[in-house]
């Protein structure tokens, strides 16, 4: 994808605070990456190497990736890794798949064998413990599939115990607020692509629009049949951070683009800094 359609990269930092977070995490920097599309149009090489740059300059505890590494077939994924090989972080790199990383029968094994190849760890549905056992990274699988089951692994983690989620579609923020999870991270939305700014995605307000007019005409109005309005329900979730509930959730914007391009809404790197709250 063309520079002037993408946008420079961004690179967002902020600190996101956590209860009860014990000390030996105080300060832990985790980076996070996603919807990267690498199928030879949707991620420009120069894009992918900024932004593979741009993560190792701050010397991340954890890399932490949120799904859509390929388009459709997944095949694009095995040069993908040669360049993500080169990410660096101090307590390893850890993935969940998108929607798009299950989109052939065989898509989910492809892209986890070829992740695996390089040291990324792939959760589904599973909770791992990065630095002792003080603090929770639980990966859920992507929640379009049948096997988004959240219930088993919440189960598994003491209470006390504060947690990070991975999961590709921000929509699934809902389905979790019966379980404390104090940091959600997802994708999927590319931030809406084209944002009005002080207003935001232009999905929110076409997608109304869209119910009122009849199936006839919308042909005669491409916008109105954009299949980017099926990505998800809450558009009010794009991009960014977020109280949504009891929940923190954080919407990464994404690194791949697809047409017509981005406005206002530039591929991004996100840079998040741990802090206990009320400390």
């Amino acid at each position: 994808m063309h520079r002037l359609l993408t946008g420079p990269l961004t690179v967002e930092s902020l600190t996101i605070p956590i209860a009860n977070l014990p000390d030996s995490w105080q300060g832990m920097k985790l980076v996070q990456l996603s919807d990267f599309h690498y199928d030879g149009v949707r991620l420009s090489e120069w894009l992918l190497s900024e932004a593979i740059e741009a993560v190792n300059q701050v010397e991340p505890d954890l890399i932490l990736l949120t799904g859509d590494f390929v388009t459709d077939v997944p095949t694009p994924v095995h040069q993908l890794v040669t360049r993500l090989k080169h990410l660096q972080s101090r307590l390893g790199i850890y993935a969940v798949l998108g929607n798009h990383d299950l989109y052939y029968r065989k898509s989910k094994d492809e892209v986890t064998k070829a992740l695996t190849s390089i040291g990324v760890k792939v959760l589904w549905n599973e909770v791992v413990y990065p630095q002792g056992d003080e603090v929770a990274l639980v990966g859920l699988a992507d929640y379009w599939s049948k096997q988004f089951q959240p219930a088993p692994v919440f189960e598994a983690i003491d209470p006390q115990i504060p947690r990070i989620v991975m999961s590709h579609n921000p929509d699934s923020v809902e389905d979790l607020q019966q379980w404390r999870v104090d940091l959600q991270l997802s994708g999927h939305t590319h931030g809406g692509q084209i944002v009005i700014p002080g207003l935001g995605p232009i999905l929110a307000y076409l997608s109304p629009l869209r119910h009122r007019v009849p199936k006839s005409a919308r042909k005669r109005l491409p916008v109105l049949e954009d299949p980017c309005f099926r990505v998800v329900q809450n558009w009010q979730w794009a991009a960014g951070f977020y109280q949504a509930g009891q929940i923190q959730l954080y919407v990464n914007r994404g690194l791949g683009t697809y047409l017509p391009g981005r406005l206002f809404c530039n591929p991004e790197v996100t840079v998040m800094t741990l802090l206990r709250a009320g400390g």
